[in-house]
């Protein structure tokens, strides 16, 4: 294996991807900081018009964060005490926080071994005369089988929303992620493969009355001023954070085709040199994965030894996610025990993630790789 001793490999590294337009995201600022207008506005306006039409749906609306686009989301369909939404416990907290802090039952249905989403052939079994909504996540920057989902919904009734916080340009069957439910909830947290400065997130919806509603409800429900119609929230965006995303939207089909680039090199990689304990994510019929994470699995209870050997050679990795959430002390009163939802629990187990962002280096993969089976290999 190459000798590479001084090589360092972050999980991910906004310097070397804001270099190019560095100039071009400091005159946006400056000119922001010039305006006078920090809250909403023009940059904000401009911005919700280009993300609509990038995600394929007729509306979009700035907001702070993704979690608060799940929030929301709820809050527009009065889900609320007595209700019942349905996700996956192999996600982020905010997915089903959103749900409990609107005072809502969260029902988690395990997930597909393949693509890390929820498992719809047994979604209809979970469903209640309670049940309001599902909210599939695409994980990692890959849909989840959104036309089996929509048609239980239709049927059953059910409002779909998309938590796509990992998903922004990813697509099923040419639609994009975001278009596809009643609503589409996304994260702009600066990890992400379109990342604010801050905290920020967009909701979308192609329903021109919900997207008015949802207007007001992230300025408290006021309209007009001093005027509540209903209770609402401070979801707003700040200009600041429209006017980065502004500057970086344009580029971020060619950033995501990097990472898949990238991708394909890690599959390479992992290819030539081989290993039965190390599996490598594979993209799913009628998908573009757009890989806001390149998730490995680590087989034989090897995961964590593989993961210490890598920080130990100065290469970021992380585990999304190490602790399901049907087993996180604050879901406790949902009653779920370890063994009911076991392809989660065996994901948690073994998943790792490694370094997948654009600037990669054909050598860092290289590095990266070859330092995964080296570390399979010792004893």
């Amino acid at each position: 294996m190459a000798n590479r001793k001084n090589m360092k490999v972050p999980m991910l590294d906004l310097r070397k991807n804001h270099a190019p337009i560095q100039e071009e995201l400091e005159n946006a600022l400056i000119g922001l900081a010039r305006s006078g207008i920090y809250i909403l506005g023009p940059e904000v306006e401009a911005f919700e018009t280009e993300a609509a039409r990038y995600c394929g749906a007729e509306h979009a609306l700035a907001v702070s964060s993704g979690s608060d686009a799940l929030l929301m989301a709820l809050m527009s369909e009065n889900i609320g005490p007595g209700d019942e939404v349905i996700t996956t416990p192999f996600t982020f907290f905010a997915t089903a926080g959103a749900v409990e802090r609107v005072g809502a039952r969260t029902v988690f249905v395990d997930i597909e071994p393949d693509g890390y989403n929820i498992n719809t052939a047994k979604i209809e079994e979970a469903i209640t005369d309670k049940t309001k909504a599902i909210i599939p996540v695409h994980l990692y920057g890959q849909c989840a089988e959104m036309d089996l989902i929509t048609q239980i919904a239709e049927k059953r009734g059910l409002t779909v929303i998309e938590d796509a916080a990992q998903a922004i340009g990813a697509q099923y069957k040419n639609k994009s992620a975001g278009s596809m439910g009643q609503y589409g909830c996304f994260s702009f947290f600066p990890s992400k493969n379109l990342g604010a400065m801050g905290d920020g997130g967009l909701i979308t919806t192609n329903n021109s009355s919900l997207a008015e509603h949802l207007k007001i409800m992230r300025d408290h429900g006021q309209n007009p001023k001093y005027h509540y119609r209903f209770i609402g929230g401070n979801f707003r965006c700040d200009a600041m954070q429209a006017a980065v995303l502004r500057v970086k939207l344009p580029h971020l089909d060619a950033w995501s085709d990097a990472r898949k680039a990238n991708a394909d090199l890690y599959r390479e990689v992992f290819d030539d040199l081989g290993h039965p304990d190390v599996a490598y994510p594979r993209t799913l019929p009628d998908r573009r994965h757009i890989y806001n994470q390149f998730t490995i699995r680590v087989k034989n209870g090897k995961r964590d030894k593989v993961m210490n050997h890598l920080h130990s050679k100065n290469i970021g990795a992380a585990v999304y996610y190490p602790l399901p959430l049907h087993l996180q002390e604050c879901f406790k009163h949902l009653g779920y025990k370890k063994g009911d939802f076991p392809e989660t629990e065996a994901a948690a187990d073994e998943v790792m993630s490694l370094p997948i962002f654009p600037e990669l280096t054909p050598d860092e993969i290289d590095y990266v790789g070859e330092s995964v089976i080296e570390a399979l290999i010792l004893p």
